[in-house]
């Protein structure tokens, strides 16, 4: 039986139409049709016109890759932002291959209704045999033309906007016109000032701080003439720290280091899409990542002014282990920019006792405490920097390296799962902390411990974790519990049990480590000295939207793709009136991003 002569485009649009609106409804909430009609479908509607205008022959493969294709994206994006409560750049999905974890974490993302997405492309199936593919018409270029002027007018106005939340961006003006923007921002350098410069009275002003010179500042040279150690630990958040579960403490040997350790309970992340890698970027730097592109994406491979170069100046030797692929978040260009002299990585530390996608933390320990006698024989003072991978997402450890005995409730939850994964790795830090004991380094060392980022978060946290997690800490599961990592600064005669109660960030942990060897930077940083200053104001751009701030009494979330503006009271994490002050916060803010963009500005691409 002979197809009828054409299939009709304007059920193809109408499909596609369908299909952006189930995303628009997903990703923003959005329940207005117009909004739709005239801010995020046009730019697909065109794209589409534009691939059916361009082609010949095989059409109806034609149309079904295109259909394919948007089902992947609207796919990917629904699970990035269900993981990391943002929308995704063209410079994130980039990265999704990279990634062992990915394919772990990918069904528990995912609902059935998600695959909903590509069910276009298989009725683009259906039709192919029974129908005839359709032909160009002279509607269909009108059409494109409309389409064309309409994208024009909306991307043009769109160009005009400030990009100061991404998720935000997509939400008011469509998601392909903010990957656009992004684009041009990104080749003219526009996304940031570029011109504020802050002195180190300024900065500290910015943060409700008098300056002090670095010598008369408490605590300098306390470490002087001592080993580092640093152990950035996956995942770890502070509300484990000190907690017990059934009388088992989650952290026991954190929590018997905190008696002889300055411990920072206020610290919070600043990492931006490169996750860990930006986290080692800022402990080793001092300085701001990116935000929504992985710093460790645009580096042009020119050496910064870091914490291992600095070092390296008073005598020390650098090495840093990372049981990962060297080549994962492009750390075989960050290494060498931040100038260490050993890496060690998946090729170097064996690939023994696998959890997740590298060797267990107890393999990366014992690596490093095997290398400690030979760099100290290579180098008068030795720097290692240790990242840990065990207690990475989604946290599923194998039942003989579960040290917790979990109640009912527990088994098979996220939070359970998380809660023995950071038990684990705990465990690993007290033996490694014990070996340093036992070669004589403890006495000679300052050991710097601190969690890299949240593991609590997204979509993978259900309502009942978020109840598990109510009971675990005592008070509802906040943004501040979500944000705040450890920080531990410990060793041989330093500390005597002290906690200090100010606020911190990742920025600050490089100048911490720095007053405390008594060694001066030479170079600007974003962050300060710890045991010195009382205030602070700090940054984020990734997990929380664009113009937020955190601040020493307060917190304020800007307005997102789906959530309104909040300012939150720092200690009560009760919502309160956007008053004058918390405005002036947003203005110091992006006084302060504008400031860090200038300082990362010499080592990203051109």
């Amino acid at each position: 039986m002979k197809k009828p002569t054409a299939f009709s485009y304007l059920n193809l649009f109408l499909l596609l139409f369908i299909k952006v609106i189930a995303f628009r409804v997903l990703i923003f909430d959005t329940k207005s049709v117009v909004t739709v009609a005239f801010i995020e479908f046009p730019m697909w509607a065109l794209l589409f016109a534009l691939v059916l205008l361009a082609v010949n022959k095989r059409v109806w493969l034609t149309i079904w890759i295109y259909n394919f294709l948007v089902s992947v994206i609207f796919f990917t994006v629904t699970l990035y932002i269900r993981y990391y409560s943002t929308i995704p750049s063209y410079y994130d999905l980039q990265q999704t291959t990279q990634s062992g974890s990915v394919g772990n974490t990918i069904m528990m993302l995912s609902n059935p209704f998600d695959f909903l997405f590509f069910l276009d492309a298989i009725l683009v199936l259906i039709f192919a045999r029974k129908w005839a593919a359709p032909a160009k018409t002279q509607s269909l270029k009108y059409a494109a033309a409309g389409l064309a002027l309409l994208c024009a007018a909306t991307t043009g106005y769109a160009l005009k906007q400030p990009l100061i939340d991404v998720s935000y961006f997509a939400k008011e003006n469509g998601y392909l016109q903010s990957q656009l923007v992004q684009v041009y921002h990104r080749s003219n350098e526009t996304a940031h000032a570029s011109t504020t410069k802050l002195s180190p009275k300024q900065l500290e002003a910015l943060k409700g701080n008098e300056y002090v010179e670095l010598e008369r500042q408490k605590a300098f040279g306390l470490a002087r003439d001592r080993h580092l150690f640093v152990i950035q630990v996956e995942s770890l958040q502070n509300f484990v720290i000190g907690k017990s579960l059934n009388g088992q403490e989650i952290t026991p040997h954190l929590n018997e280091l905190l008696s002889e350790s300055a411990y920072f309970p206020n610290v919070f992340q600043q990492i931006g899409a490169g996750t860990t890698s930006d986290a080692e970027w800022i402990v080793n730097t001092g300085l701001y990542p990116q935000g929504m592109i992985p710093t460790v994406n645009s580096l042009n491979g020119k050496a910064v002014p870091s914490l291992p170069r600095t070092l390296q100046k008073h005598g020390y030797g650098s090495a840093t282990y990372h049981a990962d692929e060297v080549t994962f978040w492009n750390r075989d260009v960050l290494y060498p920019v931040l100038g260490y002299d050993e890496v060690y990585s998946t090729e170097e530390i064996p690939n023994i006792k696998p959890v997740g996608f590298g060797p267990a933390d107890e393999v990366v320990f014992d690596f490093a405490a095997d290398k400690l006698q030979k760099q100290l024989k290579d180098y008068e003072r030795i720097y290692s920097n240790i990242v840990t991978v065990t207690s990475h997402t989604p946290f599923i450890m194998p039942e003989n390296m579960q040290g917790l005995d979990l109640p009912a409730e527990y088994e098979d939850m996220y939070v359970g799962n998380y809660l023995q994964a950071i038990h684990y790795t705990d465990a690993q830090i007290g033996a490694f902390i014990e070996e340093l004991r036992s070669q004589g380094l403890y006495d000679e060392s300052l050991i710097v411990i601190l969690g890299d980022h949240s593991g609590m978060h997204g979509s993978l946290v259900t309502e009942q974790d978020e109840l598990l997690l109510e009971n675990f800490i005592g008070h509802p599961y906040t943004i501040k519990d979500q944000f705040t990592i450890p920080l531990l600064f410990t060793g041989g005669d330093l500390f005597y049990g002290i906690q200090m109660e100010q606020l911190g960030g990742q920025v600050d942990i490089m100048p911490t480590i720095l007053a405390l060897l008594g060694i001066d930077h030479e170079n600007p940083m974003m962050g300060h000295n710890l045991f010195q200053y009382e205030k602070n104001l700090l940054g984020m751009r990734y997990y929380l939207p664009g113009g937020s701030f955190i601040q020493s009494e307060q917190i304020y979330k800007a307005p997102g793709a789906r959530m309104p503006e909040v300012l939150y009271d720092m200690k009560s994490m009760e919502p309160r009136g956007k008053n004058s002050e918390a405005k002036k916060h947003i203005r110091d803010t992006d006084t302060l991003l504008d400031y860090g963009d200038l300082l990362l500005k010499p080592y990203l691409e051109d």
